[in-house]
């Protein structure tokens, strides 16, 4: 692997660095400990390592997609790649900073929704970066049933922060 390589690798880890300051900045905290959850829910700890995973998996799979055909070559895919990384970055804002699991759900359905478009688009440019994302996928499946109970088991606690 060639310099040029590895400095576009970080690149792309530290704009997956970048997209999770906000799960870092807007935190669970007081208010989310006193909501409802379901059983089924995992313990806290376990968010940050399966993000650690996650934000990995992600920037290498943009990794393989620019390798195999360039910024250029790859604009599109790439461009669909930051916007599900843009609203990966604005769920914890919205649910967290905001208090407000009910936007936050709409949120989570869009960035579904984004994750499956960057995996559609990268798939003919590189297989193996697009099944790097399926994790991700899951994961956001997962994070989307959790953020729709939580919010349905507490309606009356969609409050400004």
């Amino acid at each position: 692997m060639d310099l040029a390589s590895v400095i576009v690798l970080i690149g792309f880890i530290g704009a997956c660095l970048l997209a999770a300051t906000t799960g870092a900045t807007f935190r669970p905290g007081d208010w989310y400990e006193q909501l409802k959850k379901p059983s089924w829910r995992p313990p806290n700890w376990v968010f940050a390592p399966a993000w650690a995973i996650l934000y990995l998996t992600i920037a290498v799979s943009g990794w393989l997609v620019w390798r195999t055909s360039g910024f250029a070559g790859a604009a599109a895919p790439l461009s669909i790649y930051l916007l599900q990384l843009g609203l990966n970055a604005a769920w914890s804002a919205i649910f967290f900073g905001m208090r407000r699991p009910d936007l936050a759900f709409v949120e989570i359905i869009l960035l579904w929704l984004s994750i499956v478009a960057t995996i559609a688009a990268f798939h003919p440019v590189n297989a193996a970066a697009a099944w790097l994302l399926l994790p991700y996928l899951a994961w956001a499946t997962f994070a989307a049933v959790l953020n729709f109970t939580v919010w349905r088991m507490n309606p009356r606690t969609v409050t400004a922060a």
